[in-house]
C-alpha cells in the first residue's frame, strides 16, 4: 500500500481503506477529488484504473491531478470520450458538433403537418427530444419508452397526444438515418450506441465521478463492468434531470460512505445548506445530512451574482453595468454568448427582430418563420421550449434597448484567461457547478419555502410535479454552497428563523403586496386636497409610500452593512430595497462614504 502523504479525515480514511463497490455520498466542497485521488493511490500499482468525469474541463482538471500524484495508471475519460473512441472511429462516423436544429430536421424528415401554421416545426421539436430522451436511457429500443412521461405542460401535452405515432415513426428514421451513416451522427447517439454494444471495458477499478447527474446509458455501461465499482456524487446536488439524469447514488446497491466535513465554508453557511434543504419536508422526502464546514477564509477577491435563470442573470448584469459605470471587467461563466443564443442557435437579436417586424434581420430560419411574436410563444407553449421563453420576456421587458445593453455587457466582458481580474463574476447555477467563490449574491429567482408550503397545502393542484420541486431546491442549495465566506440573499429565499450570521446578509426586497400597497398610497395622496403639495411633510410622505425609511437618519450600523454590501458588490437598487431608501439616497451616501 502506497504511503499517504497528507492529513484526511476519518471518513476519508474510511473511503480509502474500503474494499469492494462503494459509493460516496460527499457535500459540497468535501475534498471528493483529493478522497478519489488517495483511492487511486492506495490501489496496487499494477491496477488499471478509470476514472469518469462529468465534463471535458472536469476531465482537464482531473487528469492534471492524477498527473501530479504520478498515477500514471490512472485513464481520465468523460462518458462520450470513451464511447467517442469505441464507436465514432471504428465506424467512420461524422459527429454534428452541435446537434440538429429545429428547422434542420424538419427538412431532413420533409415533415408534414396538419395544416395549422408551424406544426412540422413543433414536431420536429419534440422528435429530437425524445432521441436525446432515447439516447440517453437504458432502453434497447424507442418504443420501449412512453415520450409522454416527460412531457408536463397541458398544452405540449395534448400536442403530443394528437401526433404521437408520428412522433415515433419519424424519431426511429431519423435514428436509422444516423445509423446507416447518411447523416451525421449526434453526441448523445454514439453514447447510445456505445451503451447497445454492451462494451467490456478492461479495468480493475472504474471511479464514477458526479454520480448524482448521470445518463441512464451511461450507468447501463458502468454497471455491466467487472471491476470493482465507485461511485461519487452529491444526491442533493442533482440538478439535471432535464437532460434526463438520474441519481446513480439511489440506483447502485452499494455500501454506503460519507463525506460531511466541508473545507470550503464556515459552519453558518453549513447550517444555511442544511435548512434550505430542509425545505424537501414539503414534498415529504427530506432526509437529514449533517454538514460540518470547516472553512475559513478571510478574504474577498472573487465575487460572484448567481441565478436561477438565464433571465434572471442577464437582468441583474444590466443592472450592474448600467449603475456602475466604474466598473471595467465582469466575466459570465460560460461565456456571455451562450447567455443570448438558445441551444438551437436562435439569438436574443433574432426574437428582437421578430418582435419589430424586421424579419429580413433575422438568421436562424425557425424563429423566421414565424409571422409575430404570438405565434412564437404559441410554439413555445407546444414545445416547452424554456430557452425561448427567457428571450421572448427579455425583448419584452428591454425591447429596443438590447442591442446598446448587450454591447456594454460584451465590451466590460473578459476572457477566461483573465477571470481572475473581473471585477463580478456572473453565473446561473448550472454553469457554476463545482465553482466556489469568496462572495456570492444570489438572484431573487429561486423556489421559495413560502411556495412550497403552498404547494402542499392546496391539496386540490393538479400536476405537481414533487421530482422537478426537488430538483429546484437542489439549485439553491448548490448556489449557497458555492461561497468560500460571504452570502447575500433575498429574504424570500431566507429559511424561517434562521439566527443571524456575519457571513449572511439578508437582502430586503419589496414583496407585489407591499408593491401594490406602495401604489395604492402613491394614488391615495395625489388625490388628497387636504393637503398642500408645497408641504415638506407631504413629499416625505410621498416619498416614504415607496422608500419607507426615506430621509431617515444613517446610524454606524447601517453605514458599516452598506460598506459591506458595496464593497462585496451588490448594486445599487437592490441595496436601495434593501434599506428602504431612494436610488440617489444610496449613490450619496457610497460618497459620503468615500466608497468610490
Amino acid at each position: 500500500m502506497t504511503v499517504i502523504e497528507m492529513e484526511l479525515t476519518k471518513e476519508q480514511y474510511d473511503i480509502i481503506n474500503s474494499t469492494g463497490n462503494i459509493k460516496i455520498n460527499a457535500v459540497a466542497g468535501s475534498g471528493k477529488t483529493t478522497t478519489v485521488i488517495e483511492y487511486a493511490k492506495t490501489r496496487p500499482a499494477t491496477s488499471k484504473i478509470l476514472y469518469l468525469a462529468f465534463n471535458k474541463s472536469v476531465k482537464l482538471e482531473a487528469a492534471k491531478k492524477f498527473a501530479e500524484k504520478g498515477l500514471n495508471n490512472v485513464n481520465v475519460e468523460t462518458a462520450h470520450s470513451l464511447a467517442y473512441r469505441h464507436i465514432v472511429f471504428k465506424n467512420e462516423y461524422k459527429v454534428r458538433p452541435q446537434g440538429y436544429k429545429t428547422n434542420e430536421i424538419a427538412e431532413l424528415l420533409n415533415l408534414q403537418g396538419n395544416g395549422e401554421k408551424h406544426t412540422e416545426y413543433v414536431i420536429a421539436n419534440h422528435i429530437n427530444k425524445f432521441i436525446a430522451y432515447f439516447c440517453n436511457s437504458n432502453k434497447q429500443k424507442v418504443q420501449d419508452l412512453n415520450y409522454l412521461d416527460t412531457v408536463t405542460d397541458p398544452k405540449a401535452k395534448t400536442f403530443v397526444s394528437s401526433f404521437y405515432d408520428y412522433i415515433v415513426s419519424q424519431s426511429r428514421l431519423l435514428l436509422s438515418k444516423m445509423d446507416k451513416g447518411e447523416i451525421e451522427i449526434t453526441h448523445d447517439f454514439y453514447l447510445k450506441k456505445f451503451q447497445l454494444s454492451n462494451p467490456k471495458l478492461n479495468y480493475d477499478f472504474i471511479l464514477f465521478d458526479e454520480g448524482q447527474d448521470a445518463s441512464p446509458a451511461m450507468l447501463d455501461i458502468f454497471f455491466n463492468q467487472k471491476a470493482t465499482k465507485v461511485i461519487v456524487g452529491d444526491t442533493h446536488q442533482q440538478i439535471y434531470g432535464w437532460r434526463f439524469a438520474v441519481n446513480s447514488l439511489e440506483k447502485a446497491d452499494f455500501k454506503t460512505y460519507h463525506l460531511s466535513t466541508s473545507f470550503r465554508f464556515s459552519q453558518d453557511i453549513a447550517n444555511l445548506a442544511m435548512e434550505v434543504l430542509k425545505f424537501k419536508k414539503h414534498l415529504d422526502e427530506h432526509q437529514s445530512i449533517p454538514i460540518i464546514g470547516k472553512g475559513n477564509s478571510k478574504e474577498i477577491k472573487t465575487k460572484a451574482v448567481l441565478a436561477r435563470t438565464n433571465f434572471g442573470l442577464l437582468l441583474k448584469a444590466i443592472e450592474y453595468v448600467t449603475e456602475k459605470k466604474k466598473v471595467k471587467q465582469i466575466y459570465f461563466e460560460g461565456n456571455i454568448n451562450s447567455y443570448t443564443y438558445a441551444d438551437e442557435g436562435a439569438s436574443l437579436y433574432d426574437v428582437l427582430n421578430l418582435y419589430n417586424g424586421k424579419h429580413h434581420l433575422i438568421k436562424d430560419k425557425l424563429i423566421k418563420a414565424m409571422q409575430g411574436l404570438n405565434e412564437l410563444e404559441d410554439y413555445i407553449e407546444k414545445t416547452e421550449d424554456v430557452q425561448l421563453a427567457m428571450m421572448v420576456e427579455i425583448v419584452k421587458e428591454y425591447g429596443n434597448k438590447i442591442p446598446d445593453i448587450i454591447k456594454a455587457i460584451k465590451e466590460k466582458h473578459v476572457d477566461n484567461d483573465d477571470k481572475e481580474k473581473a471585477e463580478m463574476i456572473f453565473s446561473t447555477v448550472h454553469r457554476c457547478k463545482g465553482m466556489e467563490y469568496d462572495a456570492i449574491q444570489l438572484v431573487n429567482d429561486f423556489i421559495t419555502e413560502e411556495k412550497l408550503a403552498k404547494l402542499k397545502e392546496d391539496k386540490k393542484a393538479e400536476g405537481i410535479n414533487t421530482t422537478k420541486l426537488n430538483e429546484e431546491i437542489n439549485l439553491l442549495y448548490v448556489a449557497v454552497t458555492r461561497t468560500k465566506n460571504s452570502i447575500h440573499i433575498p429574504e424570500p429565499l431566507m429559511p424561517s428563523e434562521f439566527p443571524k450570521s456575519s457571513q449572511i446578509h439578508v437582502m430586503k426586497v419589496v414583496s407585489e403586496k407591499e408593491k401594490e400597497q406602495q401604489r395604492k398610497e402613491v394614488l391615495k395622496q395625489k388625490t388628497d386636497k387636504t393637503k398642500s403639495k408645497t408641504e415638506k411633510a407631504y413629499s416625505v410622505e410621498e416619498v416614504r409610500a415607496k422608500h419607507k425609511d426615506a430621509y431617515k437618519p444613517w446610524t454606524p450600523e447601517l453605514d458599516n452593512e452598506l460598506t459591506v454590501m458595496y464593497c462585496e458588490g451588490v448594486n445599487v437598487k437592490d441595496m436601495a430595497k434593501h434599506f428602504g431608501r431612494t436610488r440617489g439616497a444610496i449613490t450619496s451616501r457610497i460618497k459620503k462614504l468615500e466608497l468610490e
